[in-house]
């Protein structure tokens, strides 16, 4: 086991290689802790006889100033082949050690595991890690109900087929009224975040701040996309994409209620979709449908619109922790949900 050196270029390579190679999330990228200004950071790897590395974590350090605690995450973690036992405890050794350096209370991962895949689950309690099913009030750091579209083998002439109908027409109508979607740079932030405020405003949602957005195009650069769909001049939908260990992930959307009529979001959807394939990846995700099971919630509109996309819902098993310091866990877990989890995701 030994802890990733942030400052040698070489060695990073190699580990957003591995993390890379396994399908790792964009968040497990030593690229994610330029977003997370706020945090401190620290990666572990494990080798294998050769040498190589066969499992890492990127471990986020949330540190509370009174008394000297920390909370450690790692966001879609850990990565490393889920039949090699041994190579998870070897990461989890260097979690101790930084629950030690740092005097963490709690350690939090939610790797991309289906509530239905027991057999990884199981490897996870197995290693020590609490779990406890999701219940319906829970609140989770990272959404648990997304919804994907299988890419692997299939042509964009291929997936506009297995569109439904409706969305189909839509994305058609949006060129034939002259909506253009278009990959803009930072300068177009200030548009976009003029639709963000609006969305949450409507929505009632939190909105990240311009600065925030800056910050995570600048850290992921060429994997960070920002997209408007523009009608008549005016920008209607926008939306940050990231693409990253062969899955595009639609990470951040935003639009106006003005000329809905004109179906930007479908148009959009679909030039992202477009970058997905030709790009190479196996997988577009929409990300979250948090209220997918309601029919009558006011959200449930989210769902209902990427459903036309004929992808599937995936519902992932949620949070998995380990405590090591008792005493401190309920004060500081209501610390957490003082500061808010969207500002942890």
């Amino acid at each position: 086991m030994e802890f990733l050196d942030f400052q040698k270029a070489d060695a990073v390579k190699e580990y957003e290689t591995f993390v890379e190679s396994m399908g790792g999330s964009f968040m497990q990228s030593v690229r994610w802790c330029g977003v997370k200004p706020g945090w401190g950071h620290e990666a572990v790897i494990a080798r294998d006889s050769r040498g190589a590395i066969c499992g890492t974590m990127l471990v986020l350090v949330k540190k509370f100033p009174f008394p000297l605690k920390a909370f450690l995450y790692s966001p879609r973690g850990p990565v490393w082949d889920y039949q090699q036992p041994a190579v998870l405890q070897e990461l989890l050794l260097g979690v101790w050690q930084l629950a030690r350096k740092y005097h963490a209370y709690s350690f939090k991962v939610d790797p991309l595991i289906e509530e239905t895949d027991s057999e990884k689950i199981f490897a996870l309690r197995t290693a020590g890690f609490a779990f406890q099913p999701w219940q319906p009030d829970e609140k989770t750091i990272q959404s648990r109900n997304n919804y994907i579209l299988e890419l692997k083998g299939r042509s964009e002439e291929e997936l506009l087929r297995s569109f439904k109908s409706k969305c189909r027409y839509n994305i058609g109508l949006a060129k034939r009224k002259g909506v253009r979607c278009v990959v803009c740079g930072k300068e177009r932030l200030g548009d976009f975040q003029r639709l963000m405020e609006e969305t949450g405003k409507r929505d009632g949602f939190r909105v990240r701040s311009q600065e925030y957005f800056s910050g995570m195009m600048d850290a992921l650069g060429e994997n960070c996309r920002l997209y408007l769909c523009e009608y008549e001049g005016q920008p209607l939908s926008g939306a940050i994409c990231v693409q990253y260990g062969g899955r595009t992930c639609y990470v951040y959307g935003a639009s106006t209620a003005e000329h809905r009529e004109v179906m930007p979001n479908y148009l959009m959807q679909w030039e992202m979709i477009r970058w997905a394939v030709g790009s190479g990846c196996s997988v577009y995700d929409f990300q979250g449908v948090p209220c997918w099971y309601d029919p009558e919630h006011p959200n449930y509109g989210v769902y209902r619109f990427k459903t036309g996309f004929n992808g599937r819902l995936a519902i992932y098993a949620g949070e998995f922790r380990m405590v090591f310091a008792k005493r401190y866990k309920s004060a500081f877990d209501r610390a957490l949900k003082w500061v808010g989890y969207q500002k942890l995701a």
